[in-house]
C-alpha cells in the first residue's frame, strides 16, 4: 500500500483542500481562487456548465484569461472547485433523528442542492470527489449509521443507495424545472401531455403492461415515485440491518467491474455489437409486422363470421 507521504495532491484537490501554494505573482487583492470560482458558478447558475470557460470567467471579472492560470491552472481543475462549491455542507439538522430519519434528511437535502445548481449533474464522474465538503457528505451519512451492526462496508454501500438515488432524482426534476421554464408548463401540464403521448403511442399488442399502466393513470398520478423508491430502499436496509443484528447477514455481492476499456474499443469487437444491434432492430420489426399480420387476421376473421 503506498503511503501517504508519497500520493501527489492534484492541483484542484490541493486547491479545495487549501493545501496549494499562492501564485507569486498577479494581480493582488481583486483576483483569488474563491472569487474565480464564485464567477464561474455564477455563470453555471444561469447559463449552464457549457457556458463556463476561462474566458467568460476572466471576462465577468475584468480580467484576462492568463490571470486566471496563476490561480487555477486548468479547466478541470476549476469545473472540481465549482462542484466543492455548489455542493456545500450538510445541514445541521442531519445530526437529529435515528439513522433512519437522518439519512432521509440527507436525501432530499442532495436533492435540493441538485435544483439549486443543475449544472453539477452535468460533471462528469470520474470518482468520488476528494474534496473537503464532498468529504462532509459521506461522513454525516457514515455518521447516520454508526450505531448500527452494519460493517462499514455495508454503511458505506448504504450512503452510496442514498446519493445515488438523490443524484437521480436530481436528474428527472431539473429536467422538469429547465422544460417549465422553456415552455411555461406547470408539473400537471407535463404529465397530461406526457399521459397524451404516451396514450397515443403505446399500443396494448406492443407493450401490453406498459399500455395497463398508462391506462391506470400512472402518468396522472400526483404521488411521488421517488419518495417512495428511497423509503423501499430504506425498508430493505432496515430488514437486512436486522439480519445483521441476528447474525445471519446476506453474502456480499462481488464488485461488477465495468467492461474492460481495451475489449470495447477494439474494432473487430465494435463491429459485432453494431451487428447485434442491428438484428436486435430487425427482430423487432419483424416482431412488429407479425403483431400487425395478426391484427388483421383478426379483423378478417371477424368480418368472415359477421358476414356468414
Amino acid at each position: 500500500m503506498t503511503d501517504d507521504a508519497e500520493i501527489e495532491l492534484p492541483r484542484g484537490v490541493a486547491l479545495a483542500w487549501g493545501v496549494a501554494a499562492n501564485p507569486q505573482r498577479g494581480p493582488k487583492r481583486e483576483m483569488s481562487v474563491e472569487r474565480i470560482v464564485e464567477a464561474a458558478v455564477e455563470i453555471a447558475d444561469a447559463d449552464g456548465l457549457s457556458a463556463v470557460s476561462m474566458a467568460a470567467v476572466a471576462a465577468q471579472l475584468g480580467f484576462t484569461p492568463m490571470s486566471l492560470y496563476r490561480y487555477v491552472t486548468a479547466k478541470d481543475d476549476l469545473i472540481l472547485l465549482m462542484q466543492e462549491e455548489a455542493t456545500g455542507v450538510p445541514p445541521a439538522d442531519l445530526r437529529e433523528g435515528n439513522w433512519r430519519e437522518r439519512l432521509e434528511k440527507l436525501y432530499h437535502a442532495q436533492v435540493q442542492q441538485y435544483l439549486r445548481h443543475p449544472w453539477v449533474l452535468d460533471v462528469p464522474i470520474s470518482g468520488s470527489p476528494a474534496t473537503p465538503n464532498s468529504a462532509a457528505w459521506m461522513d454525516a451519512g457514515l455518521t447516520a449509521l454508526a450505531g448500527t451492526p452494519l460493517s462499514h462496508n455495508d454503511r458505506l454501500a448504504v450512503v452510496l443507495l442514498v446519493t445515488g438515488h438523490a443524484r437521480w432524482t436530481g436528474i428527472v426534476l431539473a429536467g422538469y424545472a429547465r422544460t417549465e421554464r422553456a415552455t411555461g408548463e406547470n408539473d400537471l401540464d407535463i404529465a397530461k401531455r406526457e399521459d397524451g403521448l404516451y396514450r397515443q403511442l403505446i399500443t396494448a399488442d406492443e407493450y401490453p403492461e406498459l399500455r395497463a399502466a398508462i391506462d391506470a393513470g400512472v402518468f396522472l398520478d400526483t404521488s411521488d415515485p421517488f419518495s417512495f423508491g428511497i423509503a423501499r430502499g430504506l425498508d430493505g436496509v432496515a430488514t437486512y440491518m436486522a439480519a445483521v443484528a441476528e447474525g445471519r447477514p446476506e453474502p456480499a455481492a462481488p464488485w461488477q467491474a465495468a467492461e474492460d476499456a481495451d475489449i470495447a474499443a477494439d474494432k473487430k469487437f465494435r463491429e459485432a455489437r453494431k451487428a447485434v444491434r442491428e438484428a436486435e432492430k430487425a427482430l423487432r420489426d419483424a416482431q412488429k409486422i407479425e403483431r400487425q399480420a395478426a391484427r388483421d387476421a383478426r379483423e378478417r376473421l371477424a368480418r368472415g363470421r359477421a358476414a356468414g
